[in-house]
């Protein structure tokens, strides 16, 4: 399908996707820092660098739980714009 023929739903998904992946090694490398600065906090002090590399796993913290917020959004918009019959719910039920 091409750019020029995705519809708004398409185009959700699509970013929806992108931020999964991204949520997945934005929780992985932030995981990673962490170990990496528990590991060497002392060392990082005396070098001066502790509170930089805080302040990153902050940021990127932060980074995370936004990723979070906007995947939450596109997936209640999604659900909204979702064609009618991709929902599940066509045809017969099954009781």
């Amino acid at each position: 399908m091409s750019t020029d023929t995705k519809t708004p739903f398409d185009h959700v998904n699509d970013t929806l996707t992108q931020l999964k992946e991204m949520r997945h090694y934005s929780k992985n490398n932030v995981e990673r820092l962490t170990t990496q600065w528990l590991l060497f906090d002392s060392e990082l002090k005396k070098l001066k660098q502790a509170e930089r590399i805080e302040d990153l796993m902050v940021r990127a913290g932060e980074l995370h739980e936004a990723i979070e917020a906007e995947i939450t959004e596109l997936e209640e918009l999604a659900v909204k714009l979702q064609p009618a019959g991709d929902d599940g719910e066509g045809g017969g039920t099954m009781h």
